[in-house]
């Protein structure tokens, strides 16, 4: 019988059959790699759901591990294709084109991992009775790969951003022996200190939509407040927790944990990394890596670098990294934020010139000598990469408030400025209609400043016109000398790199009011992180905080300006500016105009502390 004629007598596929089929493998037999998924067991028998990815022939191939609660699945999936490149993060390329192994794991209790999902999972004891955190979950998912995956040298990595940051540093506590480098970008530290859900005291509401979106196995995602002005929604809903009672949110646990602890207490306090990590004797090699625009997780790498770098007398053990970002912009093209342009790709650039080369050094074989920077800085102003040997690298220099609402690097005389706060009206954080989301979020701390300046309730103090540059390298300090006519108050300062009117190379630029540092402190604090308690009316305070980590030069031509106000709305919730035992709490009755008095020259002389270094 030919060929032919038995295809003739094939059977047809049944009009009516099923066509659903169980399983679609769409990773084909000509792929480039290998794609995977292994149950990984951890020490109380729940499985973790992990996505193993590597190019097809690699031997002795280091491994760079991830743990995620964004879905492993979708991460090592970012397109269908059969090109090792296309499937995983832009950020990976680099790795497995040189025969990394990549490595994706769902946390416990999301996606395809078996388990309890406790956001931010304390470190086992006082808060974590059980005997599994992130830190036991590493360690035995680094146990199974080196003991499993037979094309590995043994070695791992292990990175990621934001929670995936948080996720790293946990690693680094009791650490596998197997793990020898680490590299946590924008990682979740302290959550009430600076990072997701507070800022020095005062109420991140964005974290609400996280919260929604991170926890509801279903009917998850932004709260369902419509797409229309979020000022507006925020503002007609009153407080934190009458607008999480008005959208059912107080039926998250973790908004409910939230709500409980306003201030710094042993809650936010046991569950700091920077602390835990500071208690224990550092022994894997980690780059510390931020944004100096990061709009979600400012504070926590510095924070890391500042508790570990004092046990790191040989300068090679843990090193930072700032760089021209948003939050997480490290792992993607990296040319612009909002309106600035940078000399290149400047994430590929860090990628390649010096995320790679220090996980090769302590990965690899055969490895190339360590060169790693002890701080590598993005200069910003001037387009350029810098090393440091320490941080801060600028020496604390006041620059303060005074006269006519300018700034001076001398003392002025003695005098004040005042404006009325009314929690009716706050100001906003960007010019209204208000999005947290998409680029707006990713971008607002790089907006135009002059959408406040000139308001009532906003004093802005200016240089006169800069004749040499002003290079500053850390975090700038504020010291403002001020008073309130309420019993509480909430003061932001920004400091602003003002541009000169004409600009022709770059019109979008003339004028631009950049933010460099923009950060809040909240009045009730001024006694105490952990012991709120109420201001004393017209009582001059010194209220000291810092701005984030920045490296900029503000050039010639520029002029330096800060502005002061006391709302910032609505990523931080209103300070009622009465006294309330729980601002989370407060009542439309205890909302209350204020007036706002800044002291300057004098024994109350208002400053801000630049770092500044000498060019």
């Amino acid at each position: 019988m030919t060929g032919v004629a038995a295809a003739q007598r094939a059977p047809l596929t049944d009009t009516m059959m099923n066509e659903q089929v169980k399983a679609y493998d769409w990773v084909r037999p000509q792929a480039d790699y290998v794609r995977k998924v292994a149950m990984i067991p951890m020490r109380d028998g729940k499985k973790l759901y992990t996505v193993i990815v590597y190019r097809k022939g690699v031997t002795d191939a280091p491994i760079l591990l991830s743990r995620t609660p964004y879905n492993a699945d979708k991460a090592t999936s970012r397109n269908r294709s059969q090109k090792i490149e296309e499937i995983l993060p832009v950020m990976d390329a680099v790795f497995v084109n040189d025969g990394y192994i990549r490595v994706y794991q769902d946390v416990r209790g999301l996606d395809g991992s078996e388990g309890d999902y406790v956001m931010n999972r304390p470190l086992r004891g006082p808060l974590n009775p059980t005997n599994v955190d992130h830190a036991t979950d590493a360690y035995d998912t680094i146990d199974w790969l080196v003991k499993n995956m037979k094309e590995s040298n043994g070695k791992v990595g292990i990175t990621g951003s934001s929670y995936l940051g948080f996720t790293s540093l946990m690693a680094l506590i009791d650490p596998h022996p197997a793990l020898k480098a680490a590299v946590p970008q924008s990682p979740m530290v302290d959550g009430w200190m600076g990072d997701d859900w507070f800022h020095n005291g005062a109420f991140r509401t964005f974290g609400f939509d996280y919260d929604l979106g991170q926890t509801a196995k279903k009917g998850g995602g932004p709260v369902p407040k419509g797409t229309g002005d979020e000022y507006t929604a925020y503002l007609e809903a009153g407080s934190a927790a009458d607008y999480a009672r008005a959208y059912g949110l107080l039926d998250l646990p973790v908004v409910r944990k939230v709500l409980e602890h306003p201030s710094y207490d042993a809650w936010w306090q046991g569950q700091a990394v920077d602390k835990l990590l500071g208690e224990r004797k550092l022994t894997v090699p980690t780059m510390l890596v931020v944004g100096q625009w990061d709009q979600e997780d400012s504070y926590g790498a510095p924070a890391v670098y500042q508790a570990l770098e004092k046990q790191d007398t040989a300068n090679d053990l843990v090193s930072l990294v700032i760089g021209p970002w948003r939050h997480s912009q490290v792992n993607y093209e990296a040319r612009a934020l909002g309106p600035l342009q940078w000399e290149g790709d400047t994430g590929l650039q860090f990628r390649t010139r010096y995320m790679k080369p220090f996980l090769d050094c302590h990965l690899k074989t055969d490895p190339p000598p360590c060169a790693t920077p002890p701080v590598l800085t993005y200069a910003t102003g001037a387009n350029r990469w810098e090393v440091s040997q320490q941080w801060p690298a600028g020496t604390s220099t006041p620059l303060y408030l005074g006269a006519d609402f300018g700034l001076s690097w001398t003392r002025p005389q003695t005098g004040s400025d005042s404006y009325v706060s009314d929690p009716a009206k706050p100001v906003p954080m960007l010019p209204r209609p208000v999005h947290m989301q998409g680029e707006d979020w990713r971008t607002w701390l790089v907006h135009d400043q002059r959408f406040v300046d000139g308001r009532p309730d906003v004093l802005s103090y200016t240089t006169g016109v800069l004749d040499k540059p002003v290079h500053i390298k850390g975090a700038p300090k504020v010291d403002l000398r001020a008073a309130t006519s309420g019993r509480d108050s909430d003061f932001v300062v920004k400091l602003i790199d003002v541009y000169p009117q004409e600009n022709a190379a770059s019109p979008t630029m003339a004028g631009y009011q950049l933010g460099i540092g923009i950060e809040i402190f909240r009045g009730r604090y001024i006694h105490g992180l952990a012991t709120p308690a109420p201001l004393e009316p017209g009582k001059t305070y010194a209220f000291q905080w810092s701005l984030p980590n920045v490296d900029h030069v503000f050039l010639p031509g520029h002029k330096i300006m800060v502005q002061v106000q006391s709302s910032l709305f609505p990523l931080y919730d209103r300070n009622p500016q009465s006294w309330v035992p729980s601002i989370m709490n407060a009542k439309p009755a205890d909302y209350v105009k204020a007036t706002e008095t800044i002291h300057w020259g004098g024994e109350a002389a208002s400053a801000v502390w630049l770092p500044i270094v000498q060019e």
